[in-house]
């Protein structure tokens, strides 16, 4: 049987957190081609191939010219296109009509901007003198081959991987994503759509906990829920513990139907802590075995969701090289009083208003542990430290977002 942690027992968020961090060890690499690399992390620096630009570019539509030329009128004695380069150099007293990323001719040293000009049949009239490099892309102005785009450790946004594709870059070694399997627990749980009797409620755990896994990178394996029997618990859990993370709802605190924690000791899993100082989410269970994390979240839908933002995507964030897994928290304004908990951080959802500069929360109504569908209206989870008495509206107060978005 696991042992029960005291009330004084609890690990600080904090704590808690810095040992599940502890515990993990990344993922192995793969070879992973550009077009399929969205979202994943990578295991080494991406390096250019190329210098960017390749070639000393045009900033704008205008005249390639030598700015000793002016200014003055100058025969215009060519044209450049984007991927068109002139077919000879440019001499001096002379100007060449170039577009948008067209190469600078030899030979010319500033572009004029077209809307600065006069155009005269095969003459242009530029009236200001054209400083050296005006309008003037340089070659390797933007990286230099050989040098990093993208440091190990990144997940690959977009933008980035445009980067990437820029410089010819064509397959990067990543992280292998996280195997996670999701097993929920009890007996009173049916799915969305089937009749439920007297007792029973929809099973939503799992699909939250899926949702928040895949936006994390993770290999998702959900398991199904299983009822409260000691040899369904153990089949479906030693079913999940073939994955690099096990995640269970349900079935860690100390009822008589609890089973979690007990079956996975029977199984080999070495308890690392039971029981974090917050609300909601305390009864929280974290082990391992042979190197598979496993995270016992509670039951109550709103303790699942926040135990899985504060400690099991981090994790999952970790598996694949982060460099910087823990919870991004973001900083906020309180637009109401939000009363503190003497012993235990608590972790409020609220509304999220984008002021100027600034983000304004605002606690919701109905903070229980059970009322998911009130946590549909909420943006974040607003964090009020343990103390004395309550934080007052205008505090400054650090925020999560509910779509677990937050991690560099």
């Amino acid at each position: 049987m696991c042992s029960v942690l005291a009330v004084a027992e609890l690990l600080t968020v904090e704590d808690a957190l810095a040992r599940v961090l502890a515990a993990v060890r990344p993922l192995e690499s793969e070879a992973v081609t550009l077009s399929a690399a969205s979202g994943r992390v990578l295991s080494e620096d991406a390096r250019a191939a190329v210098d960017l630009p390749r070639f000393a570019s045009s900033a704008m539509d205008g005249f390639a010219v030598r700015a000793a030329d002016t200014p003055g009128t100058l025969p215009v004695v060519g044209q450049v296109a984007a991927g068109r380069p002139a077919e000879r150099a440019l001499a001096a007293g002379e100007a060449m009509t170039i577009s948008t990323g067209g190469v600078v001719p030899e030979g010319a040293d500033a572009v004029v901007p077209i809307e600065l000009v006069t155009q005269e049949g095969d003459t242009v009239a530029i009236a200001q003198a054209a400083p050296h490099g005006a309008n003037v892309r340089p070659r390797g102005g933007d990286v230099v081959a050989g040098d990093v785009v993208v440091p190990a450790g990144t997940p690959l946004t977009p933008s980035r991987l445009a980067a990437l594709a820029s410089t010819g870059i064509t397959a990067l070694l990543c992280s292998r994503r996280p195997k996670v399997s999701i097993v929920s627990t009890g007996t009173e749980l049916r799915q969305p759509g089937e009749p439920l009797r007297e007792g029973e409620i929809y099973e939503s755990n799992g699909l939250m906990l899926a949702a928040l896994l895949a936006g994390s990178g993770a290999d998702v394996r959900p398991l199904g829920h299983v009822e409260d029997d000691p040899a369904a618990h153990e089949a479906a859990l030693a079913r999940g513990l073939e994955c690099d993370v096990l995640v269970t709802s349900g079935g860690v605190s100390v009822g008589p139907h609890d089973l979690v924690r007990e079956t996975l000791t029977r199984l080999g899993v070495e308890e690392t802590f039971w029981g974090v100082a917050m609300r909601p989410g305390k009864p929280l269970s974290f082990g391992t075995r042979e190197g598979v994390l496993v995270f016992g979240l509670p039951g109550n839908p709103v303790s699942s969701l926040v135990g899985a933002l504060l400690f099991l995507l981090p994790a999952i964030r970790a598996l694949q090289g982060r460099r910087h897994p823990e919870p991004g928290f973001g900083v906020g304004t309180l637009a109401a009083p939000a009363a503190r908990r003497a012993s235990r951080d608590d972790f409020q959802r609220a509304a999220l208003e984008r002021v100027g500069d600034d983000v304004v929360l605002t606690p919701l109504a109905g903070q229980e542990s059970h009322m998911i569908a009130r946590a549909a209206a909420a943006d974040a989870l607003v964090h009020v430290p343990r103390g004395d008495g309550e934080l007052s509206a205008g505090s400054r107060v650090r925020y999560l977002p509910l779509d677990g978005s937050a991690g560099a």
